[in-house]
């Protein structure tokens, strides 16, 4: 017998089928000082049986797992905030470092952050103000915080302040708090932004969105001071941005030729150069990314840079994806096949042949729209191993064929073909033991219970 090899328990513990029995046993594991497999930890739906093991779990290298997990409720990790462990804490505050782009994570409870907030150990505080998932409301409470960190970060949340706190932040006895509040107030301030471009550390974001004075705005344009910046002002006077469309700088240019109030024909008599892979932030559009005036104007306009931009929101209609499919932008495909449910078919193998590896697998995947019936007898003996692995998602193909394409040259497509519930019981009994296989194989839904177990089993977990 070829010997087990140690990536099927990793399969195992994310296989969907994984009975509750067995999964509380992997849970308890220790794995050698290494904790349980993550896949256990961060499995969605947790029953309370297995969060309770995992909070108990003498190693904290579970817990923190379980902290940073996506699919876990945030009333489940917020029972970590008090855990012994700083790192715990940690790894809680900051939360799950990398999600699905399509979808949001829920953000810990407010008070619980709070708690974190005032934790003893500066990681956590730390971890917690750098967190991208923190709610709208809890950084809005914290303009009366006494840490001047957390009054910085306050700040997001100017709009929605009410105007004695915007007013106290803007005298902070924090001078970084004074300038973040002041970025947000000279946007409807001239005498604010005056101020802000004569320091170096503030100018050219107080340059690119302050409401400025004519005569400010033309020292600054005589001197040549953050020009590109500039160029993007909301109130910059008509003549100076006709002044900068043709200035001898080429990121002037293209700065200008972003500009909102453009029409599409004076937008395209600038003269400007887009980079192959610039996916540059178009302020206007993604603050409009649901706004169907704002996405019109981008969709259908001829700049690389509006068009890469309107990609990116999930509410483009029909007809503006019809639209942009047809770009021959292969930017503008990549990122409609991220952000959209509904991209074509025809884009999203585009995509696919293009990028291959570990994108094209996981948009194949997670993509509802991308295409499965017909593959096999389009792609089963295709020269690519790329293109090959396709053919499993055929519902049409038959164990016969996935038996086949797990002895692929490919390794990818034999991966594929594993992890199929209708390859034959005995090539999946086989694969638990081939290292390049096992983790496809553990991980198969078909997998009997007993094979689990043995799993288990030869992986020394305690029974």
């Amino acid at each position: 017998m070829v010997a087990f090899h140690a990536s099927a328990l990793d399969g195992v513990a994310r296989n969907p089928a994984l009975p509750t029995p067995l999964l509380l046993r992997l849970l308890a594991f220790d794995g050698g000082g290494d904790g349980p497999p993550r896949h256990a930890l961060q499995r969605a739906g947790l029953p309370e049986t297995a969060v309770e093991i995992i909070l108990a779990h003498p190693n904290p290298a579970a817990r923190i797992n379980f902290a940073m997990s996506a699919r876990a409720e945030p009333v489940q990790r917020a029972r970590l905030a008090d855990d012994p462990s700083p790192e715990v804490r940690t790894a809680l505050a900051y939360g799950p470092e990398w999600c699905d782009p399509r979808t949001t994570v829920a953000p810990l409870p407010d008070n619980v952050c709070a708690r974190l907030l005032d934790d003893s150990a500066p990681s956590v505080r730390t971890a917690l103000l750098d967190s991208p998932h923190l709610a709208p409301s809890f950084i809005a409470a914290l303009a009366t915080h006494r840490d001047p960190a957390a009054r910085r970060v306050a700040v997001r949340a100017w709009q929605d302040l009410p105007p004695d706190e915007r007013s106290a932040l803007l005298a902070d006895p924090a001078p970084e708090v004074r300038r973040a509040a002041a970025l947000w107030e000279c946007r409807r301030n001239a005498r604010v932004t005056a101020e802000l471009i004569r320091d170096p550390k503030s100018a050219a974001e107080a340059l690119r969105h302050g409401l400025l004075h004519r005569a400010d705005a033309e020292r600054c344009v005589a001197a040549r001071t953050h020009l590109a910046s500039l160029a993007e002002n909301p109130s910059l006077p008509t003549d100076l941005v006709e002044r900068l469309a043709i200035d001898t700088d080429e990121a002037v240019r293209l700065a200008v030729s972003l500009r909102p109030e453009l029409g599409e024909t004076q937008r395209m008599t600038i003269d400007f150069t887009v980079e192959a892979f610039d996916r540059r932030n178009v302020e206007w559009v993604r603050n409009g990314l649901a706004d169907p005036e704002v996405l019109r104007r981008a969709a259908t306009s001829a700049h690389p840079l509006l068009l890469r931009a309107a990609a990116q929101s999930p509410h483009l209609p029909p007809d503006l994806i019809r639209l942009l499919a047809r770009t021959e932008d292969p930017l503008v495909e990549d990122l409609l096949s991220v952000h959209h449910p509904d991209t074509p078919q025809e884009v999203l193998m585009r995509v696919y042949t293009r990028l291959g590896g570990t994108f094209s697998s996981w948009m194949a995947e997670t993509h509802p729209r991308f295409p499965r019936e017909g593959l096999a007898a389009r792609y089963a003996d295709h020269p690519d191993g790329n293109y090959r692995r396709l053919a499993v998602r055929d519902p049409a193909a038959t164990p016969t064929l996935l038996e086949r394409l797990s002895h692929d040259p490919a390794v990818w497509t034999r991966q594929a073909a594993v992890s199929d519930p209708r390859l034959p019981l005995d090539r999946l009994r086989e694969a638990l033991h081939v290292p390049e296989l096992a983790f496809a194989a553990g991980a198969n839904p078909a997998l009997p219970k007993d094979e689990m177990t043995a799993v288990l089993n030869r992986a020394d977990v305690p029974a």
